[in-house]
């Protein structure tokens, strides 16, 4: 991907996210998330990996939503990779006005694809997820496209990387929303390498939420800490 088309992409999120800005009420929760993601590697095509999220609202002092997403991971090769997974939610009622009276559970089975390309001492991640969701006791079906974008570049001895990026949640056809967007995350932080197989990230997520009717619009600065490990049963 050229810094051409990354430009691209940019632009046309930030113009999908002015044209679904305009909800009824605005929304703002000041956000702490903590994140897991544990890769076993089998082989140097076929992993299995188990990420996990317990959020929480108002600096730490309210539940907002925790989640389990293990998957199956094939490498095609060593920029392309595959995953299909599942995903169950739990989000709490949270935030004034608040888009759920009551929790909200959904299950989502997924397919993604993801690459990695490094330009000089850049490295470029995409990853274009499809997530089929199954909300509540009925288990409404909504789908959804995810598209994130992240760049990193190492700061201190390869150790300490800056990251930066975008990540845009699209609902797809209109019973899935009221709005083209669901979601938009505004990344930036750093990535600390303690080991090549272990890293701890802050970031910092400037996280937009559209409901369904597109009546709540959130605004919701988040800190993200993040734990990343990589278990390889292969030499």
């Amino acid at each position: 991907m050229t810094f051409k088309n990354i430009k691209n992409t940019i632009s046309i999120s930030l113009l999908m996210f002015y044209i679904n800005s305009y909800a009824a009420i605005q929304s703002n929760n000041s956000n702490l998330w903590f994140h897991y993601v544990g890769k076993v590697q089998f082989n140097t095509h076929w992993s299995f990996t188990f990420e996990t999220t317990d959020r929480f609202t108002d600096w730490g002092k309210q539940h907002q939503q925790w989640f389990v997403r293990p998957s199956i991971d094939y490498a095609i090769n060593k920029p392309f990779n595959t995953s299909l997974g599942y995903s169950h939610y739990k989000t709490f009622s949270y935030g004034n006005p608040a888009m759920f009276k009551s929790p909200v559970e959904e299950d989502h089975i997924w397919g993604q694809i993801s690459s990695k390309h490094t330009i000089k001492k850049w490295t470029i991640s995409n990853r274009l997820r499809d997530e089929n969701r199954f909300i509540g006791p009925d288990q409404t079906y909504r789908n959804r496209m995810r598209y994130m974008l992240m760049i990193n570049y190492p700061l201190i001895s390869k150790k300490l990387h800056l990251q930066f990026g975008d990540e845009a949640f699209f609902n797809v056809g209109s019973y899935s929303g009221k709005s083209v967007m669901n979601q938009n995350r505004i990344i930036a932080g750093f990535a600390w390498f303690y080991r090549p197989n272990f890293q701890i990230q802050l970031n910092y997520i400037h996280q937009n939420i559209w409901n369904y009717n597109n009546t709540i619009f959130e605004i919701n600065p988040t800190i993200r800490l993040s734990i990343l490990n990589t278990f390889k049963l292969h030499k």
